[in-house]
């Protein structure tokens, strides 16, 4: 197996178990945490002598260099399409890119042996990260979990069992940024996983459309879709909405799972735990992780909190992996050759059962 070009953050170096809420332990991050902000910033004096422009080009008269139209077309054209074909029979298709199925991204995408299409229903990826609760800006992530924070750089005002980042959209945008940079993966937003590939009583792909298409079938004559083959699908569609819980919910509707009860009221200590705990696969070939695990289980939401987003898709991620033959922490395989890939210590009791 290739060497993974990125350490995970949740490694066989820790000390504290990934789940021993009640650590304090202060924050790897390189550089400093963000102080708290109890008091109001006052305004900082005008520049009088603010940067120059970093560029080497004259704003005065600048002109870009000329191009034909269908040049940008082609451009286009020639490299999505070149995508569609490679992506048609891939190793791992994650349907959702929330926090949940970015995080499970991320983590897959180290081995740039594994091929990674993402299926985005919407133009904007990102789910509901983009903003904390109630459209607020901050987002809260609970110890351990802000470990994954500390890999991906990102800085946070730390607190004594959780931190804060001062807009959501900062992580998005950054693992968005980090992921997308990978040559192994392949973002198809705007397109819709309309159903699964089943052969075998197995999940074996997914069944896409362009999104726009997706809503429209009721005002247009048949429209039908195209398919991505995948060694192993993972579901991440979030909870109960226009294309909430698609996957489960397919399950349900061919006979493969008995029963989708939705999740229950808030309780974000249980919520949490229960989320990661319970992320699995549910079927031969998919795996579930986020918010669509509650939806299967009937577990509780838990709010404006995400650190069981992140720690659910890095779990999600060592299944794929487990289900492809490679080296993983759930089943024992990851020892001294892969110890960036443990996600808590390896005499810990606490990493969550498969």
């Amino acid at each position: 197996m290739a060497s993974m070009v990125a350490t995970s953050s949740l490694s066989t170096k820790l000390s504290t178990p990934l789940f021993d809420s009640s650590s304090s332990s202060s924050s790897s991050f390189r550089g400093l945490p963000l102080p708290a902000r109890s008091v109001s910033v006052p305004r900082s004096s005008p520049n009088p002598n603010p940067p120059a422009i970093s560029a080497s080009y004259d704003l005065s008269s600048f002109r870009f260099r000329p191009i034909k139209e269908s040049i940008v077309a082609r451009e286009m054209t020639r490299r999505y399409m070149t995508d569609m074909i490679t992506y048609a029979d891939t190793d791992v298709v994650i349907v959702g890119a929330g926090s949940a199925g970015l995080s499970c991204a991320y983590e897959l995408s180290k081995d740039p042996s594994i091929n990674i299409a993402i299926v985005e229903q919407s133009v904007s990826p990102g789910g509901g990260a983009w903003l904390g609760g109630q459209l607020f800006s901050a987002m809260i992530v609970r110890k351990p979990a802000h470990l994954f924070l500390d890999e991906l750089e990102i800085a946070y005002d730390e607190q004594e069992d959780y931190v804060v980042i001062k807009h959501a959209a900062l992580f998005t945008s950054t693992i968005m940024s980090r992921l997308l940079a990978r040559p192994n993966v392949k973002l198809f937003n705007a397109v819709a996983a309309e159903d699964l590939i089943i052969k075998n009583g197995r999940v074996a792909g997914v069944v896409t459309n362009w999104a726009l298409v997706s809503m429209n079938h009721d005002t247009q004559s048949c429209m039908d879709p195209n398919v991505m083959e995948a060694r192993v699908v993972v579901s991440s569609c979030g909870h109960d909405g226009p294309f909430g819980a698609t996957g489960v919910k397919r399950l349900k509707s061919v006979g493969m799972i008995d029963a989708v009860p939705g999740m229950k009221a808030l309780d974000m200590n249980t919520a949490e735990d229960e989320i990661v705990r319970l992320t699995r696969e549910v079927v031969p070939g998919m795996i579930v992780t986020g918010m669509e695990v509650a939806e299967i289980d009937g577990s509780p939401r838990m709010g404006p909190t995400f650190g069981a987003m992140m720690i659910s898709g890095q779990k999600a991620a060592q299944l794929a992996l487990k289900a492809l033959g490679r080296p993983n922490v759930l089943d024992g395989t990851v020892g001294s050759e892969h110890p960036e890939m443990v996600l808590a210590a390896s005499d810990s009791g606490d990493v969550v059962d498969a």
